[in-house]
């Protein structure tokens, strides 16, 4: 257990001064790198894994970061609303692939909340009113007949159809009607088949008959 709380407060050792290396001269760069790198290399070790869940479960701790949320949160915001966040954030929704992982990362949780509001009572009420307020119902019809609306939608439909993943659907669609139908006329030959014959035999009966008879 001490050892674990030792690796623990070592951890946080590094990354306090891993922070305040960055924040120094172009000298000190390579050390804060290394530093950052010894952190993260303890972090994905099981003894650093035990460790930092053995001190965020501590209670006094839990306490201390509750207490230090507010400032946390207000550090954030902050951050986030300064030009230089702004900034930041706009760069980085650029970026094709993090937006790949950050959509992938939120869709679950959008899925559930809207799920958790489309049973929810006054928001159902809120969307039928907005639905049938007149005046919004002229906006959507102008939105849907404008030419930037259409514009947008052929382009959409065109992306989806050139999509590998609608391509393959697609494909897979395809396939399973074609041996849905091949199955289907398999069996009405066979059905066609059995009819045949047993009109065969029914007239060869016919035959026999009269021959007899004669």
């Amino acid at each position: 257990m001490q050892k674990i709380w030792l690796l623990g407060f070592t951890i946080i050792f590094l990354i306090i001064s891993g922070c305040g290396g960055n924040q120094a001269s172009q000298g000190e760069n390579a050390e804060y790198e290394t530093t950052k790198k010894m952190v993260v290399d303890i972090i994905k070790t099981d003894e650093g894994k035990k460790a930092l869940t053995e001190i965020m479960s501590d209670e006094e701790m839990q306490q201390q970061l509750t207490i230090e949320s507010s400032e946390v949160q207000n550090a954030i915001q902050t951050t986030l609303t300064s030009d230089q966040g702004k900034q930041f954030w706009t760069e980085l929704f650029k970026d094709p692939d993090f937006v790949e992982s950050y959509t992938k990362a939120v869709q679950e949780q959008e899925k559930e909340l809207l799920k958790g509001l489309m049973k929810d009572a006054e928001y159902q009420k809120m969307m039928l009113d907005i639905l049938q307020d007149p005046q919004m119902t002229d906006q959507m019809l102008e939105i849907l007949q404008s030419q930037e609306f259409r514009s947008h939608l052929e382009k959409t439909i065109q992306e989806t159809l050139n999509s590998p993943l609608f391509k393959a659907e697609m494909t897979k669609a395809l396939l399973q009607a074609a041996q849905e139908m091949q199955g289907q006329q398999q069996q009405q030959g066979g059905q066609q088949q059995g009819q045949n014959q047993q009109q065969q035999q029914e007239q060869q009966g016919q035959e026999g008959g009269g021959d007899g008879g004669s």
